[in-house]
């Protein structure tokens, strides 16, 4: 592992959608002087900024078509090979399949600067329903709320932050909720089983507390 407290450590983190994956990657980023490197972000600003990347993953967007793998593939190669050599950092959504892991392992150890772990926050198919089920969003400052945890008798629960209107994502409703997890199974857990196969897999259970699912990865990093 890293000799400077983790700031070196090149990281991948996997989670299903709702298992907090979003907040450790800012955790961990913050704590270990990360570059934190979301495949979405990455995304939204080459579309956003009309990169070359970004013109031609729009245009199998706008065709209604899946970008294809070589097209993500450069997107996030980009930006990571642009990193000084010393510099850590932490991948988030991507790779999302086996073609993914092995063209970034590739990549890597031609540059000597291999991925150090792969953190999975496991939590299970009942659980995630349940916390996605109650995620709400203010409409003025896109604050997540979790109804469940809120004061069911509060009829239109208002934003604590703010005081704006909640809504509910049409991807957090049920059906959806149920469409993305079997879409994460299908596609992403495999990429467990390519990492755990290297010895690189750290499995953290996410049904503690924030706080307490973050002290169990930097445990399990050494840190």
């Amino acid at each position: 592992m890293s000799q400077s407290g983790g700031q070196n450590l090149r990281l991948v983190l996997f989670g299903p959608p709702g298992a907090g994956k979003g907040t450790q990657a800012h955790l961990l980023r913050d704590k270990l002087n990360l570059a934190h490197i979301s495949s979405g972000d990455l995304f939204r600003n080459n579309l956003n900024n009309k990169t070359p990347l970004g013109l031609k993953a729009a245009e199998y967007m706008n065709q209604g078509q899946l970008v294809p793998d070589e097209v993500t593939i450069d997107i996030v190669l980009d930006k990571v090979l642009s990193l000084n050599s010393a510099e850590g950092f932490i991948l988030d959504g991507f790779p999302r399949n086996r073609n993914q892991a092995e063209v970034l392992e590739k990549a890597l150890t031609q540059r000597s600067r291999n991925i150090d772990k792969v953190v999975h926050i496991d939590v299970s198919q009942e659980e995630l329903v349940r916390r996605l089920g109650g995620r709400y969003i203010c409409r003025d400052c896109q604050a997540p709320h979790n109804i469940n945890a809120m004061d069911s008798t509060q009829k239109d629960p208002k934003c604590e932050q703010c005081g704006g209107e909640l809504y509910q994502r049409e991807d957090d409703r049920s059906e959806a909720v149920q469409r993305r997890i079997q879409v994460y199974n299908d596609e992403t857990v495999p990429v467990l089983d390519f990492y755990r196969e290297r010895d690189l897999l750290l499995d953290v259970s996410g049904l503690n507390t924030v706080v307490n699912v973050y002290q169990d990865v930097l445990s399990g990093l050494g840190i």
